[in-house]
């Protein structure tokens, strides 16, 4: 693999989506050819930068390559509706094997009678997953996610729907620890205790948060999620 340096204006071979400087202005040079400090007759050089979590590499701290926007250079970040869809995909794609799987594993039924005031005998039924199942399925949930964001940015959900999860300060790809910390945060109130409300101010919070549609998971992590396709 050459180690040469991607042209000015071109992404790193390894992550073709991962944001990167803007080209030189002027249409001839390269920033590194200008004197230290910037000054020269192109211009100044391009501030490179972090994003606005790690104060950024130079000295003002702007963050992010073109300024002030740490998401300069990145693809347009993904609609609501978009991700909302992904999210579907992905809960169906691990949903229905864990929901196979349950039928003969994963649930228990208890039976209870007892005598109402009248004397006469009710019998009680109730079910629910067993806790070694629901510990399964809060495994594979999060692995499938922290997995798949880890390795490519994308859940088969986002793939359809051509979107990925990137780091705000560069647009480089999650990694391990980032992406169990992602998924975790989203996944653990859903699958413990609210499923629908959780979802549901998940999506709200989206859709609102201003400027970057960050849910809590996407806050907790760094990450935002922008359009490939």
């Amino acid at each position: 693999m050459s180690t040469d340096q991607p042209p000015p204006g071109m992404p790193p071979e390894n992550d073709p989506f991962r944001k990167y400087p803007p080209p030189p202005q002027g249409g001839a040079g390269s920033p590194y050819d200008q004197p230290p400090g910037g000054a020269g007759a192109g211009g100044s050089l391009p501030p490179y930068g972090g994003g606005p979590y790690d104060g950024g590499y130079g000295s003002g701290g702007t963050g992010g390559f073109g300024g002030n926007d740490p998401l300069a250079g990145m693809p347009p970040l993904a609609s609501t509706g978009k991700r909302f869809l992904a999210r579907l995909i992905d809960l169906l794609v691990v949903g229905i094997p864990l929901a196979i799987l349950s039928i003969p594993f994963g649930t228990y039924r208890e039976v209870t009678e007892t005598t109402d005031d009248f004397g006469d005998t009710v019998t009680q039924f109730s079910s629910g997953k067993s806790l070694l199942f629901q510990v399964l399925s809060i495994v594979v949930y999060i692995a499938y996610d922290t997995l798949m964001t880890k390795k490519t940015g994308q859940t088969l959900g986002k793939r359809l729907m051509g979107l990925r999860v990137a780091m705000l300060n560069d647009g480089s790809l999650p990694p391990a620890n980032t992406a169990l910390v992602r998924a975790a945060v989203l996944l653990l109130p859903a699958l413990l205790c609210c499923p629908c409300l959780w979802w549901v101010v998940t999506l709200v919070m989206i859709a609102v948060d201003k400027p970057y549609h960050q849910g809590v998971h996407d806050k907790a992590a760094k990450t935002v999620v922008v359009t490939v396709a």
